[in-house]
């Protein structure tokens, strides 16, 4: 008997949820309510990659070699040390008959939900391991509960791949943030960086500024024109993000790839402000702490990568806001 949560894919330990799993059941016959996916590319995380490419000091085949060997031992693709994952693109295989999810076999998808849940075989890639897309050959299985998104036919396949890694944090912005509201993003020149700074003006943001870490990434933003301020600051230096902002903002967004950027977005978000947290490098007892020691009233969000509508969303900021398509186009190469 399957379960839409996917329970009955858990090898180990017992009674935990896909996600919590050491190890998953990657066979590929599907249950009543499952789909299964013909892998075509995967998309790590930010965090993840630059943990294993700063492990493997830059060295592609050695950061090929352990993804590889994680996705083989797990039977999912959940990096051990930043717990995170990332997603993937395909086609529709074959679809359960009590699946509930929508799609039929040869659509071809983007699921919206982390590798670190989803059981996943690689039969082979030729993928070198320098970048976070992966071309790959093999098959994924989405549960009742999962979610996926059928890929748009005006977008580059690596395009929207790349949008849909990332698009809760643009819906979540665009939710959190009021009009007139002053924004801050670390991260800004990234994926989700660029397109929270897009959501945050849609949302009628009345100033939004972006912090980048070196004058390359400020070059870039500022030539996008997607922040009215453009500040660098090594975001894991509280002191100096907070200096760098200037005046407290009312919401702050930290996209930021790397651990230790908790209490700088703390001290640069003005009291009874917003803090969002959508890396996945983020320490939530350092964020908590973090603020409780600087008696920061502030209101501090995880993103979850969900909310409703948001691929639709975040891809029409892409069509529509051609600074953000600039930054996606350079740094895919297309």
């Amino acid at each position: 008997m399957t379960s839409p949560v996917g329970l009955h894919r858990v090898l180990a330990p017992a009674g935990v949820l896909p996600q919590a799993a050491q190890r998953l059941d990657v066979r590929p016959e599907v249950g009543a309510d499952e789909v299964r996916i013909a892998v075509e590319r995967l998309n790590l995380d930010a965090a993840s990659f630059r943990q294993l490419w700063e492990k493997h000091g830059g060295d592609g085949a050695a950061v090929r070699a352990e993804v590889l060997e994680i996705v083989a031992r797990r039977g999912k693709m959940h990096n051990p040390v930043t717990g995170s994952g990332g997603m993937l693109i395909g086609t529709v295989d074959e679809v359960g008959p009590e699946s509930p999810l929508g799609l039929k076999p040869g659509d071809r998808v983007a699921t919206l939900v982390s590798l670190t849940l989803t059981p996943l075989h690689i039969s082979q890639t030729s993928w070198d391991g320098r970048g976070e897309q992966v071309p790959c050959v093999g098959h994924a299985i989405l549960f009742a509960r999962s979610v996926a998104a059928v890929l748009p036919d005006d977008l580059d396949p690596r395009l929207a791949l790349a949008v849909l890694d990332v698009c809760g944090a643009p819906a979540l912005t665009a939710r959190v943030v009021r009009a007139g509201a002053a924004v801050a993003v670390l991260g800004a020149a990234g994926k989700s960086g660029s397109l929270s700074l897009a959501a945050a003006r849609a949302a009628g943001a009345a100033r939004t500024t972006g912090v980048v870490r070196d004058e390359a990434e400020a070059a870039l933003l500022r030539g996008a024109g997607l922040a009215d301020r453009v500040v660098v600051a090594d975001a894991r230096d509280p002191v100096a993000v907070a200096a760098a902002v200037g005046e407290p903002v009312d919401v702050t967004v930290v996209c930021v790839d790397v651990p230790g950027c908790e209490h700088g977005a703390i001290l640069a978000t003005a009291a009874g402000g917003t803090v969002v947290f959508f890396s996945m490098a983020t320490s939530f007892a350092a964020a908590a702490l973090g603020a409780e020691g600087l008696a920061a009233d502030v209101t501090m969000l995880v993103g979850n990568g969900y909310v409703p509508g948001h691929a639709g969303y975040a891809l029409d900021l892409v069509r529509e806001v051609p600074g953000v398509r600039r930054l996606f186009a350079g740094r895919l190469g297309t």
